[in-house]
């Protein structure tokens, strides 16, 4: 009986095996079908796994300590045009965005104000693991590629660099982007164009850009911006010196306030205080009456005003002129009135890619100016304003929204965005302004304006020791603070004028911006001291 027994289990267990090796053997063809049909219709997650042929042709390079010199010539994305079409080069830049698709994966290549599209593909140099590595790489990350240059049909609207892409046959990442950043380049950099939105847009605040502003400055917009800004220090770095100017660097902690006024930032000094300049005012002046006749001086001014407009900082960058005349104060204001026109002319004739660049987010009309620059007397100005209706009185300072006014007024007149406002009354002046020798209701002093709002305030000084102490006890200004520079007059000084030009202000009313702040790198105004 037991072997009966044990015979049936023997036959069983056979009918068993037998039965499990059917089933696999049909499932194994089963599953051998479904992946060849897979594979026949381009599904890649399908394919058979594979040793990556292109293993070494992608990766994170290692920590950059300077271990070695790499003989490799990289190409800037500004040269990337259709003369180079076909050629491979070495490309390092910002990976600014990116979109996988099946085996490939288009990304978008940034190097500070270009950009260029880049196409990594699945083929004979490329894996489909080399795909999914780039796919995978972070925005914002530094990224070395090499690839080959290739024409395109169909406009790349999206890039600077429109005619061409970047085929890429190898890819490393140099610095790696966390995966989660404060703000996306595309966000920072969408148009204010109402009719490039197309559906909701994300906008990034100004807030948010200022407490992130190391990632804000990296779009195409900030990186022409910026560019132009050093473009308008280094027009009027050249068309001074070729006036015969010199340059000259003034002291920022003062014992009295350049302007008398109570707008100071008061800083301990040792045992005493000091002041952080408003204007390098007093030393400008030192300077012509030491003989160097033509000086001027770009640095940092402050100004303790809680002003929190779209105009004021508490820390700017000053472009300050000061220089001798022979008879009249005009002298000084055509000098400064061609530097003006030469500045602009600079700037549309060798700048045109910034101005583009920055026009495409913020649209704005084109500056205007004349050649020579226009020139008005003050009352000539509150005339046209009290012609369309506004009231004010003769000795008043102009107010803001007067200011605008009344360049909407010029423009409209005249077609220029810049002009000479002359001959302001004497008691909106500070202490060392020269008064009109025929009117003493007036001095001769001047405000220069950019679409309305004023980005230079400059005068005749007083040369003569007498008056200018007058003038000081005029304005209650303690003698013993300014005294060393009353003394520079007494031993003689020649007849002197000047200016000083906010440079964060021309900048932005130039390309017809809203606010200072996306003109000043790291902006100071009373709520912000940081980054």
């Amino acid at each position: 009986m037991a072997d009966i027994v044990e015979k049936d289990q023997k036959e069983n267990a056979e009918k068993v095996s037998k039965n499990a090796a059917k089933k696999a053997e049909k499932a194994a063809k089963k599953a051998e079908i479904i992946a060849e049909k897979k594979t026949a219709s381009g599904d890649a997650s399908a394919e058979v796994e594979t040793e990556d042929f292109a293993k070494d042709k992608y990766g994170l390079t290692a920590l950059n300590q300077s271990k070695e010199k790499v003989d490799r010539d990289l190409t800037i994305v500004k040269d990337l045009t259709a003369t180079l079409a076909d050629q491979l080069v070495w490309i390092r830049g910002r990976l600014q965005t990116s979109r996988a698709k099946g085996k490939q994966c288009f990304f978008v290549l940034r190097q500070q104000q270009y950009t260029v599209q880049a196409l990594v593909a699945v083929g004979d140099k490329v894996s489909k693991q080399m795909v999914k590595f780039a796919a995978g790489i972070s925005k914002e990350s530094i990224v070395d590629v090499y690839g080959v240059v290739r024409k395109v049909d169909q406009t790349i609207d999206s890039c600077s660099q429109q005619d061409v892409e970047l085929h890429v046959e190898q890819i490393f990442v140099v610095s790696s982007a966390e995966a989660r950043l404060p703000l996306l380049i595309e966000d920072a950099s969408r148009s204010e164009k109402a009719e490039d939105a197309t559906g909701p847009q994300i906008s990034v605040n100004q807030d948010t850009r200022l407490d992130n502003r190391v990632l804000d400055l990296r779009t195409t917009t900030n990186q022409a911006i910026f560019r132009l800004e050093a473009g308008v220090c280094k027009l009027f770095r050249n068309a001074l010196d070729a006036k015969g100017f010199v340059e000259i660097h003034t002291p920022k902690i003062i014992q009295a306030a350049s302007e008398g006024g109570a707008n100071v930032f008061t800083v301990s000094y040792f045992k005493s205080s000091a002041y952080l300049a408003q204007s390098p005012q007093f030393y400008k002046q030192m300077a012509i009456a030491s003989d160097f006749n033509r000086v001027y001086t770009i640095g940092s001014v402050f100004r303790a005003e809680d002003s929190n407009t779209h105009r004021h900082l508490t820390e700017f960058i000053g472009l300050d002129l000061e220089m001798a005349f022979s008879y009249h104060y005009h002298e000084v204001t055509d000098t400064i009135g061609q530097l003006f026109v030469e500045i602009f002319k600079g700037l549309r004739d060798n700048y045109a890619d910034e101005i583009s660049t920055v026009n495409k987010q913020y649209p704005a009309q084109p500056f205007t100016f004349l050649e020579p620059a226009l020139r008005l007397e003050y009352t000539q100005g509150v005339q046209m304003l009290r012609e369309a209706g506004v009231e004010m009185e003769d000795d008043a300072d102009l107010s803001t929204p007067n200011e605008k006014l009344l360049g909407k007024l010029v423009k409209a007149k005249y077609d220029t965005d810049f002009f000479i406002l002359d001959k302001y009354p004497l008691a909106v002046r500070p202490f060392y302004t020269m008064p009109d020798p025929n009117n003493p209701r007036l001095s001769n002093s001047y405000d220069m304006f950019m679409r309305g709002e004023e980005i230079l305030s400059g005068a005749q000084r007083i040369h003569d020791p007498a008056l200018l102490t007058e003038r000081s006890k005029h304005h209650g200004i303690d003698l013993s603070k300014i005294q060393s520079y009353i003394d520079a007059f007494k031993y003689g000084c020649y007849p002197h004028g000047g200016g000083g030009i906010g440079l964060e202000r021309v900048v932005m009313l130039y390309l017809g911006l809203d606010n200072i702040r996306k003109t000043s790198m790291f902006p100071r105004d009373p709520k912000r001291l940081a980054p």
